[in-house]
């Protein structure tokens, strides 16, 4: 019986205008707004054909989401047809009115980007000066508001040696959860990639410090974002620690996979076209065309998402395939094909050998 795959997360760039100019933008952000954005009207309709269907928690990004005027009415629209609704923002532009108008629109939750654990690093990240405080006091006026809190922290070469100070911080303020992503070159991330990516055993080294961390604090959500070897790495560590994992034991981290693009996860752009996620710039329909049920459902993309018989060389023969699958927007960026094998990792499978043909295959005995 052939598996369904239900969209569990949606992200939503609902515009690409925004008051910083961050060296890693996924959406190569612009201070002025671009032409071509869904209307409020667009996006309502889009978001009661989603409803009609599915029931996932939509996440309003940009950009800047702030920036949108309807942004209000658009969450607000989304929680009426029974959607969770979170707002990922660079939190600058939140003050006591904003933080109760995203309150009374019925946000869940609110991410908010912290890019270094002092003002110095982040601000150089997200060129603007203050923005560490601005953001820091943003954070502060959602959870006053009685909104969870998240800290979204990207980690690159500049501030990885900040990964523990971003944490400590985010104990500190008792916020809901932590997530690091793991950069991945898209945007203006495609500029910094030579510079600023961590070399495949440095990126390693911060997965196993993540999941240190995730046993020693279990009473805030860690997450590991674009870094799917997390996923093989909790399992070896278990293994190693005689842990049988659970949703007691690591929560979710447990219980899903690594790169869920496409089949539990899907982004939708400013402009209506829908990919795999954020990261990955490969166009899977377009809403303004095509309903969203017919997108997740159908499209080409999504289905070689799904089936990780498809990825190739190490990926394609690794035996932590189905939790892990390798992030498909960094095997795209590397050579143009979202099935190759991850470019940043250092797990060779057991019995594993290259073809002449560039594929991976199993030794006999291998799984």
């Amino acid at each position: 019986m052939q598996m369904r795959h239900v969209p569990r997360l949606i992200f939503w760039e609902l515009t690409a205008q925004c008051n910083l100019k961050c060296i890693h933008c996924r959406a190569v952000a612009m201070p002025e707004k671009m032409k071509g954005e869904l209307t409020t009207g667009e996006i309502f309709g889009i978001i009661d054909d989603i409803a009609r269907v599915y029931k996932p928690i939509l996440v309003l990004t940009g950009g800047e989401p702030l920036y949108r005027e309807d942004i209000f009415d658009i969450a607000s629209h989304a929680v009426s047809r029974g959607l969770r609704v979170a707002l990922a923002t660079n939190g600058t532009l939140i003050d006591e009115r904003i933080a109760q108008r995203i309150k009374a629109a019925g946000v869940l939750r609110v991410a908010i980007s912290i890019d270094g654990g002092d003002a110095n690093v982040h601000d150089s990240f997200r060129a603007l000066p203050g923005s560490f405080d601005a953001a820091i006091n943003g954070l502060r006026l959602v959870q006053k508001a009685g909104i969870e809190i998240q800290i979204n922290s990207t980690i690159a070469r500049h501030n990885v040696h900040q990964v523990g100070d971003i944490f400590r911080l985010a104990l500190d303020m008792k916020a809901n959860a932590v997530h690091y992503f793991m950069l991945v070159p898209v945007g203006c991330g495609v500029m910094i990639a030579d510079s600023e990516m961590l070399p495949a055993q440095q990126y390693e080294d911060v997965l196993n410090w993540m999941y240190d961390q995730f046993r020693a604090h279990g009473e805030i959500e860690l997450k590991a974002t674009c870094a799917p070897h997390y996923y093989r790495i909790i399992r070896q560590r278990a293994r190693q620690d005689g842990i049988r994992l659970s949703f007691e034991t690591h929560g979710m981290a447990a219980m899903t996979k690594g790169c869920l693009a496409g089949s539990a996860v899907a982004f939708i752009s400013r402009l209506g076209v829908v990919q795999p996620c954020g990261y990955l710039p490969v166009a899977a329909g377009n809403l303004k065309v095509h309903a969203f049920e017919e997108v997740w459902e159908h499209s080409k993309v999504f289905q070689d998402m799904r089936d990780p018989s498809l990825l190739r060389d190490k990926c394609g023969a690794c035996e932590y395939r189905a939790v892990c699958a390798g992030c498909r927007a960094r095997a795209y960026y590397q050579t143009g094909n979202y099935l190759d094998e991850e470019p940043y990792c250092i797990y060779v499978p057991e019995g594993y050998a290259k073809t002449s043909i560039g594929r991976g295959v199993k030794a006999a005995t291998g799984i």
